[in-house]
Formats: C-alpha cells, structure tokens, sequence
C-alpha cells in the first residue's frame, strides 16, 4: 500500500451506503465528526511524529552523545617531563606543537638539578612519583633495565632507527632487538685549538698522536724554575682534567681495548695509561696537577690543546668571549679514528600508566622536523644549537661550528668511563677506578701494574650493579 491509498482527499473517499436512520449506525455528532475531519486528524499525527523524534533524540543522547562526550573528558592527560638542559622557554613551543596534534594530552616539562639526577630518578620510579618522559645518558641503559620501557614500532621502527642515527646511537639504545630511547642531539669528543698560539708557531692542527706529543711539548713554555706557564695540553693527571675518563676512553678505544671486558686487553689498557700519564711526569711534562681546571685553563689562553665536547664551547666563549680557537677531529693512531661520545636520550618510564600517551610524545620527538624545531629554539636562546643526533641532518650543519662534532660521530663509540653524569653510582665508581690507576702510576707504579689492578676493580664495580 502506498503514501497515495493512506492519504486520499476528502472528497474521494466513498461513504457507506447506511440509512441514516439505521439502528446499527446511530447518527454521529456534529462535535465528534469536527474531530473526525482529516485536518485535525493531521494535527494529532504531527503531534506524535514530534514526540516520537524528541524521544529519539533524548535515546540518542543519552545513550551515544553523551558516553562518548564524558569518556573525552576522562582521558584527558597530564604527563610529566623532566630534561635537564634546555630551559622551558626552549621547550615550550616544541611542547605547544604537540598538544595542539593531541589536545587530550598536557605536557609538565620540569628542568632537573643535574646532581645526583640518576638516583633520584630511580627512586621516584619506584616510589610510583616519577616522570613519565625523562632524560637519560646514554651509559645507563644497562642500570635502567626496570624504568625505560621498549619502544614499539608505532613509536620508530627498528628499520627507521638504523638508518637514521648514528652507529653510537643505535649500539647504546638498542638492547635485545629492542630500542630504549630517543636521541635528540649527540655530542663527541673533540680537540680545541688556541689559534693564536698555533699561529705564532706556524703550526697546523695535529692529525695523528706523534704530532700531537710534539706539539704539546712545543708549544709548552717554563719560567726559569721550570714552572709552567704555558701548557702545550692537558693531559696526565686526573682531577684537574676535565673530562678526562672520556680521554683516556678514547685512547683505549684507539689501542684496541675491548670496553666491555678490559680484561681481555691488558696490554693496550696498559699501553694507553703509560702515553695518557707522560705528559705530566718530569723532566718532560707539559702539564701538572697545579693548574685550576683544563677547560678554565684553555679559556684563560694559558693552554694550547684542550678536549672538549661541544657542551664546552658555550662555557668557554662565556669565560672568554675574546678568545679565539678552533675545533678539530682528535688525533688518532693509523687507521683508527674513534673518539668518545657522551649524549643523552628521551625515554618512557616503564612504571607510569600513562605509557600510550607517553610514547605518542616520544613518536613526536622521533619526528625529523621537531629535531629541526628544537634546533631554531636553540638558537634562540643561546646563539647556537647542538648537533643533531639524526644522521639525515648532518649536511645542513656543514658550515657551522657544531661539524666538527658531527663529522666525528660516525667514529664515536661510549663507555661506561663518563664524565658530568654527576651520579655516585657505576659512572663515578668506575671514574674512581680510573683515577686511582693515573694518580698510581704517577706515584711510581708500573703501567702494567696499574692495569691490572684498574681491570680488578672495574670488575668488582660491574658486579655490584649486576653487569
């Protein structure tokens, strides 16, 4: 039956054929036939049909709209990130960006005391308190395995990681097939040159270690009571060297020392400690434990070779903005161009229960063009930025000051020797160990002696932390 049989006009509908007088069919009534006409009868079903609708829509609402409109309201979520260097000025619009991608998700960015930042950061995981994104070095994967959660593949592809960081990188943060966090920038261990001093002597940056020793020795200059007034590098005593674990990393890494058991190579352990500590035992020293810290020394103009991270170049221009120098590869032993990395890393705590959000966080980071934002924050701020940690950015930073540092990252490789992690756990330890095997032999001990007694106690150091 169709909309045109339900709905005929009045004067097609046929009446019965009834007497009107018929006593089955009593007379109907004037008001009951007004209420009978097809307009009212119109009226009334306009009334249900409305009725119906509004009930609809209520069961709708009550039933879809607004499940849906409370369960956005309770997810909603506050994340908590600590970092350590940048200032939340930085990192504010990197962090802006994101929130308008997911505006359910808040970011807390908090700028740690970098002092015992580990420990804390371990016990407020375990307490339950801890961030939900946090910076990490990238020595201590191995003393996080219960905080850092693996990253999944939504996050960065195992694929996507190789290709696209540098071998460090994926040599420190992928463990078991697994990757563990997300670089932002990278740093390496380098050699600042006084230009002045190298060009009142005609010289050119050293490329290999031979050059170097000569050099140094050269370039240092004694009073009459054989006081040095000028020091050629510093090298060969422990404490007043800044970074010096990293320095004799890297010097271990050039002989061939196997870093995860140094036990394995006490002849090149030893061979590194006997060149490491000869520029600071007479007749022929070129630097002693007299002098205040080599960092300050080299920014007073008072050193000619100083190593350094690209971290330093900012201390140095703010202790001496006049000072002129220039940055150069490490020296290196024929065909071995290693050198020491020290970085850090944005990881997923694995104790939070907000990871899903957490890592959404951590895949913007991931992203190529939040590394490049970050960059131009920095350079904001401090009239420079850090080297990326992306292998696909190298090139745009060639005429830059940073390539230096990035053109040695292909070559760099970490140890667990680290300096300004500033933790009183495994770095220090191990750091401890090393001082202990210099200060030795500058007391008279036998470099082989030294050796052996620093491979001792690096391994008690790495089983009491279960390594």
């Amino acid at each position: 039956m169709n909309e045109n049989t339900i709905f005929q006009s009045p004067s097609e509908i046929s009446k019965p054929d009834v007497p009107v007088n018929s006593p089955i069919f009593p007379p109907v009534s004037e008001e009951l036939s007004a209420a009978s006409s097809p307009s009212k009868f119109f009226k009334i079903l306009k009334i249900l049909l409305g009725t119906v609708i509004v009930l609809a829509v209520i069961f709708i609402s009550i039933n879809f709209v607004l499940p849906k409109f409370f369960q956005t309201r309770t997810n909603n979520v506050t994340l908590s990130y600590w970092g350590l260097w940048e200032e939340g000025s930085t990192m504010s619009p990197i962090i802006a960006d994101f929130e308008r991608e997911n505006p359910n998700i808040r970011i807390i960015y908090s700028k740690q005391d970098i002092k015992e930042y580990k420990e804390r950061l371990i016990a407020r995981a375990n307490n339950g308190n801890g961030p939900d994104i946090f910076k990490f070095h990238n020595s201590w994967v191995s003393q996080l395995p219960d905080i850092l959660l693996p990253l999944p593949d939504s996050v960065i592809t195992k694929e996507d990681f190789i290709k696209n960081y540098y071998p460090v990188i994926k040599s420190d943060l992928i463990r078991a097939g697994a990757i563990y966090g997300i670089p932002l920038q990278i740093d390496t261990l380098n050699l600042y040159v006084n230009k002045d001093i190298f060009e009142a002597a005609g010289l050119k940056p050293p490329a290999s270690w031979i050059d170097f020793m000569n050099y140094s020795r050269q370039l240092t200059v004694k009073d009459e009571n054989n006081n040095i007034k000028t020091a050629g590098t510093a090298m060969g005593t422990y404490g007043n060297i800044t970074h010096a674990p990293d320095i004799i990393s890297l010097l271990f890494v050039q002989s061939g020392v196997d870093l995860a058991d140094i036990s394995s190579s006490l002849q090149a352990v030893s061979d590194a400690l006997k060149f490491y500590s000869s520029f600071a035992l007479p007749p022929g020293n070129v630097w002693d434990n007299t002098f205040d810290q080599s960092i300050k020394v080299f920014a007073s103009g008072s050193l000619a070779m100083y190593f350094g991270y690209f971290r330093d170049y900012a201390t140095i221009k703010s202790i001496n903005p006049n000072l002129a120098f220039n940055i150069y590869p490490v020296p290196n032993l024929p065909d071995q161009n290693g050198t020491s990395a020290s970085y850090w890393a944005e990881g997923v705590s694995a104790k939070n229960k907000n990871q899903k959000e957490a890592l959404l966080f951590l895949k913007y980071l991931a992203r190529k063009e939040t590394a490049q934002k970050l960059f131009q924050e920095q350079l904001k701020t401090r009239d420079f930025g850090e080297p990326y940690a992306r292998t696909d950015l190298a090139d745009s930073l060639k005429s830059s000051v940073i390539y230096p540092f990035v053109s040695s990252a292909p070559f760099a490789v970490s140890s667990l020797f680290a300096d300004d992690t500033f933790d009183s756990g495994l770095n220090s330890q191990m750091n401890a160990r090393l001082n202990i095997a210099v200060d030795s032999i500058l007391k008279g001990t036998s470099p082989q002696s030294a050796a052996e007694a620093l491979s001792t106690g690096v391994l008690s150091v790495l089983k009491q932390y279960g390594l």
